[in-house]
């Protein structure tokens, strides 16, 4: 790596590659992703019955893959198996068209879904190979920003292509997708993987990563702090899940023009201004874990606002000021968290089981996901103000939760840049181990 001139950041070798690269990939998953059912059900021609189980069959199974995809990181670089799992994807959206009979479907989905699942895994792992201090950090806001841009992309141009040929698109649109994945590894393969080689952390100890990559999970499951980490970050996912377009149809009895006006000024904002909050942040000096527990407690004082616009119902130019406001700090919050969350992740896992760390870092994200759907409908059905409400105090048992951490995670993953004190003589002495 090497440093640029106007920041003193650490460049990473093949940097613009990658986020080209995202970005690439990114558009395709937005050519997919918003129409997912639909998009399988014409590619297919199988009923939407069907396609729906198969997905979330292999969904599921996807899931459970993400441990072994953590294992393989940490055996042949996360640099690898990126590659594959672009080669994957791309090999699978090329051979959907191809896919007409369920078990033809069930093969190509399942193996697609296992590359798509563990690929945030992977990816972050990659982030924290080939950077490290504050690039870490400035790399996963560029990331965040890219895969919003790209994703908004790709769900517009679908959009025209199939204004163009109809339902008949989805097809050319499969081979899209693959035609991004495969130049999206391309990219990504120019990319230098450096390991920085800083000591291993937790329980890891000084016997090194060789005899952490024996025990495997162990490791990942005797570091208490981490895995505090993992479920403060499980508190927060919840918001990253909260579903704000049932809740304004049902409960606050909002058009649902509003629904697509909070969509687009949330996917606008952190494509447009997601590098630059975070270079704010970054520029600031600010722990990763302050920045963090800023951003969920910016997401509790939206949750917040949930429950007093849906209590108080106010007329609709009222309404849409409001939740406009609403959207906005909530994108300020993840916008704030996501990088320094990431970040925090990245640098508190030891070199040589990263891939391990991050695998069960990601699964927060994933179970957040999977029970949100569930219990914010079954809330919601009791009394609108209560999934808000479990929101708002699981976002701020998170911002809690990451103070009280701070001093139990290394120094070099609190800080950006590892802190400065100084000797009797007025030297600077970097610290290497948190207090």
């Amino acid at each position: 790596m090497r440093k640029t001139a106007a920041s003193g950041e650490a460049k990473v070798a093949g940097e613009r590659s990658l986020l080209l690269g995202i970005g690439i990939s990114s558009v395709g998953i937005g050519m997919y992703i918003p129409f997912s059912l639909v998009f399988f059900h014409h590619v297919t021609g199988l009923s939407l019955t069907v396609v729906g189980l198969v997905m979330t069959v292999t969904g599921l199974a996807g899931l459970a893959f993400m441990p072994l995809a953590g294992t393989a990181v940490d055996r042949f670089g996360a640099k690898r198996v990126n590659l594959v799992l672009y080669g994957i994807r791309a090999l699978g959206f090329a051979l959907y068209p191809f896919a007409g009979s369920l078990p033809a479907f069930a093969a190509v989905s399942l193996v697609t879904a296992l590359a798509d699942r563990s690929f945030g895994v992977v990816q972050q792992s990659l982030i924290g190979e080939v950077a490290q201090g504050s690039a870490r950090d400035r790399l996963q806001a560029s990331t965040r920003a890219l895969q919003n841009a790209g994703m908004g992309a790709g769900a517009l141009l679908v959009s025209g292509v199939l204004a163009l040929w109809g339902t008949g698109g989805f097809t050319y649109t499969a081979w899209g997708n693959s035609l991004a994945f495969a130049l999206a590894g391309l990219l990504v393969g120019r990319v230098r993987a450096v390991r920085v080689g800083r000591p291993t952390a937790g329980a890891v100890g000084p016997a090194g990563a060789a005899a952490a990559g024996s025990v495997g999970y162990r490791t990942v499951l005797r570091d208490r702090p981490f895995l505090g980490l993992t479920a403060a970050n499980f508190l927060t996912a919840l918001g990253y899940s909260a579903l704000f377009p049932l809740s304004l149809s049902t409960w606050s009895a909002a058009p649902d023009s509003l629904t697509g006006a909070a969509f687009t000024v949330n996917t606008a904002l952190c494509a447009g201004i997601g590098v630059l909050i975070a270079g704010h942040v970054r520029r600031s000096g600010a722990r990763r874990t302050r920045s963090a527990a800023l951003g969920a407690l910016l997401f509790a004082a939206a949750f917040v606002g949930q429950i007093v616009l849906g209590t108080l119902r106010p007329g609709r130019t009222a309404t849409l000021v409001a939740l406009l406001a609403i959207v906005v700090v909530y994108t300020l919050g993840e916008l704030v968290h996501s990088p320094s969350g990431g970040a925090l992740s990245v640098s508190a896992a030891p070199d040589a089981v990263r891939g391990r760390y991050l695998a069960t870092y990601q699964l927060s994200y994933s179970l957040a996901g999977a029970l949100a759907p569930s219990l914010f409908t079954a809330l919601l059905a009791v009394d609108g103000r209560l999934p808000w409400a479990l929101l708002a105090v699981a976002a701020l048992g998170a911002a809690l939760a990451l103070l009280r951490l701070e001093r139990h995670l290394p120094a070099e993953a609190v800080h950006a840049e590892p802190p400065v004190v100084r000797d009797t003589t007025g030297r600077p002495v970097p610290v290497t181990a948190a207090a």
